[in-house]
């Protein structure tokens, strides 16, 4: 007896990886629903990625306006910024893409319900409005959700959710956290004119990034005017009576601050899905799965920031194609998680592909390491003392380069390219007999020494 399903395939979550693995599902012939209780679009596309790099364009004008006289051209010295208009319009650019998702899956076949699914057991669903759905295959791509610490009074931050509606710029911010977005933003209010203080309970920022790239970004940012206080844990927050919260925290002087952002890590998005209703195993709140995307529950798979297994766009996006591929459409993959390249949009922006020098070591024993650190062209006219840093860590012995980082203006832009050649395994030598391109900033990768 053959068992009948309402869908061959339903998603939670119409994310990044959700909606790739719903639109490639229904392009190999399945029935396909995708539940979303938010927009169409996920974190990245709503309140992550795009948003914050169209903010980072904006803050990039700061600096770029300063600069823009000594190349020649009049610019007023008392400029003014308009944090409501940029934010607008990054919102209705953001209405744009959810506008491009929501048509790229109907197009498609695949049904949107705007509602809350919860797992009720292996093929079974409730949504918000009570109704029972059953399907095949369950596909878990609720992404991941920001992180508040426990502490009195923590209710009266945000996080990176509610930054992009802020009704004005704060004159004085405090942000705790030191990896990615929290330096992002760091920078975006430190050139909106901000006094920006970053609290982190350890000393090292970026954790997991080279320590030549992330102590640059360090000493550059402190130049900028940013107050990093460290080894500092919350211990609570406090509104005054002129309306300003003071912050309190170990090792250091209680703080004033109009603003409290957290942005101390993402946690899988796993509560409250009935993911107990199936048997669907978790690990520190994350999906536990297999290389083929699966759970301990066969019928029910997952991908993206919800595993915790990679937190990037791109990861979800192919850990989704290789799902629909593999379940749907006849051509099993996996995803090769080796050399994936990252960026921090910071500023200055900073880019990393494989192993880091310290990584390297641990591996290999002994690695060759060659730098460039130089001044970039713009920053020499515009009198901006501000340098730029490439690394390439190599196999001692056969020259494979095993790890490329950069600091400095369009660091990402130049780093995906060349993760090209360290994804293909390429020698020191094959960037040595790559003629530079003159004058540019890439050009310092082929001329490491």
């Amino acid at each position: 007896m053959t068992t009948t399903y309402d869908y061959d395939l339903f998603v939670i979550g119409a994310g990044s990886g959700g909606t790739r693995a719903s639109r490639v599902a229904a392009a190999h012939g399945a029935k396909v629903a995708v539940a979303e209780e938010y927009r169409v679009g996920g974190t990245c596309v709503i309140r992550g990625c795009v948003p914050k790099k169209l903010l980072v364009y904006g803050a990039h004008f700061a600096e770029d306006l300063k600069d823009a006289r000594r190349f020649g051209w009049d610019v007023p010295e008392n400029l003014n910024f308009d944090w409501k208009r940029l934010r607008d319009n990054v919102m209705e650019e953001v209405d744009r893409i959810n506008g491009a998702y929501t048509a790229t899956l109907t197009n498609n076949g695949v049904e949107i319900i705007l509602d809350r699914a919860t797992i009720t057991g292996p093929h079974s669903l409730t949504l918000g409005d009570g109704r029972e759905v059953t399907a095949k295959y369950i596909l878990i791509a609720t992404g991941a959700t920001p992180v508040v610490p426990e502490c009195p009074g923590h209710e009266l931050g945000i996080t990176s959710n509610e930054v992009f509606h802020l009704d004005a710029v704060p004159k004085r911010i405090l942000i705790a956290g030191a990896g990615y977005i929290a330096n992002e933003f760091a920078g975006i209010f430190n050139e909106f004119g901000a006094k920006v203080t970053l609290i982190n309970r350890s000393d090292v920022i970026l954790r997991g990034y080279d320590e030549s790239i992330r102590d640059r970004l360090l000493q550059i940012s402190m130049m900028k005017g940013l107050d990093f206080r460290f080894n500092a844990t919350f211990q609570g927050i406090e509104k005054q009576p002129d309306g300003c919260l003071r912050v309190s925290m170990t090792g250091h002087d209680p703080i004033d601050v109009d603003c409290v952002m957290f942005a101390t890590g993402r946690a899988p998005n796993t509560e409250g899905l009935g993911l107990e209703n199936a048997g669907v195993e978790l690990s520190n709140g994350a999906v536990v799965v297999d290389a083929d995307n699966k759970s301990t529950c066969d019928s029910i798979y997952a991908v993206g920031d919800v595993t915790n297994r990679v937190q990037l766009t791109p990861v979800a996006i192919r850990e989704g194609q290789a799902f629909a591929d593999t379940l749907f459409g006849g051509k099993p993959h996996r995803v090769d998680y080796e050399n994936i390249p990252s960026a921090v949009f910071s500023h200055p922006p900073m880019a990393g592909v494989g192993l880091t020098e310290a990584q390297a070591k641990n591996k290999f024993g002994s690695v060759k390491v060659y730098t460039s650190d130089f001044r970039p062209m713009k920053n020499v006219l515009a009198n901006r003392n501000e340098r730029a840093l490439y690394k390439m860590v190599c196999h001692a012995e056969s020259g494979v380069v095993l790890g490329l980082h950069m600091i400095g203006p369009d660091a990402p832009e130049i780093l995906q390219a060349a993760a090209v050649a360290v994804k293909a395994g390429l020698t020191k030598d094959a960037f040595d007999q790559t003629v530079a391109l003159h004058p540019s900033m890439a050009e310092e990768l082929v001329l490491l020494r």
